[in-house]
């Protein structure tokens, strides 16, 4: 068993296609209708780093469950998901000067734990960038 796909709960495909496409730089692999003009789209993007790897999926919070859970996490300050970056001070760098608010700069890390940084994505969540040093 493997993760193909990871869901990203988003308050609005279009703004969310903007951050993790434009800002973070994720690569789009699908852009599809998913019934009348309006409706949801199946939109999906992957790493350029890892290509055919896990994909994420723009999902909308258009159930009211989902949106309420969505809610709970970003007002307790809980991270929907990570992202594994190899230099988290120039990952950090770079989103900031892109407008990214992070809740701090990056930890110091230690301990068995890795040095880690938490931004809001403007979708409704809050998501953690993690260092993971590159093999070699």
């Amino acid at each position: 068993m493997k993760v193909t796909l990871l869901s990203i709960i988003v308050a609005d495909q279009d703004r969310a296609l903007a951050m993790y496409r434009d800002t973070l730089g994720f690569v789009l692999k699908d852009d599809l209708a998913t019934g009348p003009p309006g409706a949801p789209r199946w939109i999906t993007l992957e790493s350029p780093e890892v290509p055919g790897g896990t994909r994420i999926s723009l999902e909308p919070n258009a159930f009211p469950f989902v949106a309420e859970y969505q809610k709970a996490l970003k007002n307790n300050g809980v991270p929907l998901t990570a992202f594994a970056v190899v230099d988290i001070d120039a990952e950090h760098a770079r989103l900031t000067e892109a407008g990214v608010a992070f809740k701090s700069p990056p930890s110091a890390g230690g301990d068995g734990a890795p040095r880690m940084a938490v931004f809001d994505d403007q979708c409704g969540n809050w998501i953690m960038l993690y260092e993971e040093k590159a093999d070699g």
